[in-house]
C-alpha cells in the first residue's frame, strides 16, 4: 500500500481537473487552477514521483471496439497459502480481458472484472485461464446487463 502523501490545495485543484479531463495543455491546466504553467508542471511531476498519479491514459469505449460484454467472476481458491495466491495473481496478469482483479473478504477470495466480445469469449477465458488454474476451487459469474455508472474520479479528502 502506498504511504499517504501530503497534498496541497493547489494539488487538489490540479487533481480535480485532471480526473475530469487530462487532455488539455499545461497552460489550460494552469488557467483552470489559477496558477502558472511552470508551477503546475512542478506540482504534476511531484505528484507523479510520489505515486499520487500515474501516466496519462485514454479510455477506450468497449462497445466501439467490439467488446460488448462485461462480467464479474468471483473466485474461490483451494488454498490460501501465499504461493498459491501469487501464482493465481500472476496468471490473471497474462489475460488482457481480465481488466481488474480484487482480493476480497468473505466467502470468495477474488473478484475479477472481464471485458469480452461475447459469451463464447467469456467461456473460453473462464475455461482456459481461470477454471483450469490448479489453485482455483470454483467460480461464480455475474453478467452486467447495462453500465449505469462508470467513473474514474476519486473523491479527494481535504
Amino acid at each position: 500500500m502506498t504511504d499517504l502523501v501530503q497534498i496541497s490545495d493547489l494539488d487538489r485543484r490540479i487533481l480535480a481537473v485532471l480526473q475530469k479531463d487530462a487532455s488539455g495543455s499545461m497552460q489550460d491546466l494552469a488557467d483552470a487552477v489559477n496558477s502558472s504553467s511552470a508551477t503546475c508542471w512542478r506540482r504534476l511531476r511531484n505528484l507523479e514521483e510520489n505515486g499520487v498519479i500515474g501516466p496519462p491514459v485514454r479510455h477506450v469505449t468497449p462497445s466501439a471496439v467490439g467488446l460488448g460484454m462485461d462480467a464479474f467472476v468471483q473466485v474461490r481458491m483451494k488454498s490460501q497459502d501465499s504461493r498459491a495466491r501469487a501464482e493465481f495473481q500472476r496468471a490473471t496478469e497474462t489475460v488482457p480481458a481480465i481488466t481488474e482483479v480484487y482480493s476480497i473478504s468473505g466467502e470468495w477470495d477474488y473478484l475479477l472484472h472481464l471485458v469480452v466480445r461475447d459469451i463464447a469469449d467469456l467461456e473460453s477465458i473462464l475455461m482456459r485461464h481461470v477454471l483450469e488454474h490448479s489453485n482455483v476451487a470454483g467460480t461464480a459469474t455475474m453478467f452486467v446487463l447495462r453500465r449505469i455508472k462508470q467513473g474514474t474520479e476519486l473523491p479527494l479528502p481535504p
